[in-house]
């Protein structure tokens, strides 16, 4: 079953490489969509996949790449959509 998710990670996510390594995950995944640093300091990231893959996303980003400290993962499940292309950073 395919999913859609919004995924928001709080901490010292920024300046980690946190998004470069999302991507890099995602796409090991096989996973479609975007991830974005926001102004508060937080990631947000949109991911679209089968269900099971976008929950290993999910469970990665509860610890992120070396040097980060993920204080919280928030997610919000969406309506799969199907209109991603790849799995961008966005800036």
């Amino acid at each position: 079953m395919k999913v859609r998710a919004r995924i928001r990670v709080e901490g010292l996510v920024q300046g980690v490489f946190f998004r470069y390594n999302t991507q890099r995950e995602a796409h090991r995944l096989g996973l479609k969509g975007w991830v974005r640093n926001l102004p508060d300091g937080s990631v947000e990231c949109v991911a679209e996949g089968e269900e099971e893959r976008v929950k290993e996303l999910i469970q990665w980003c509860h610890h992120g790449p070396p040097g980060a400290r993920v204080e919280r993962v928030r997610v919000q499940w969406e309506e799969y959509r199907g209109d991603l292309k790849g799995f961008e950073i966005r800036y």
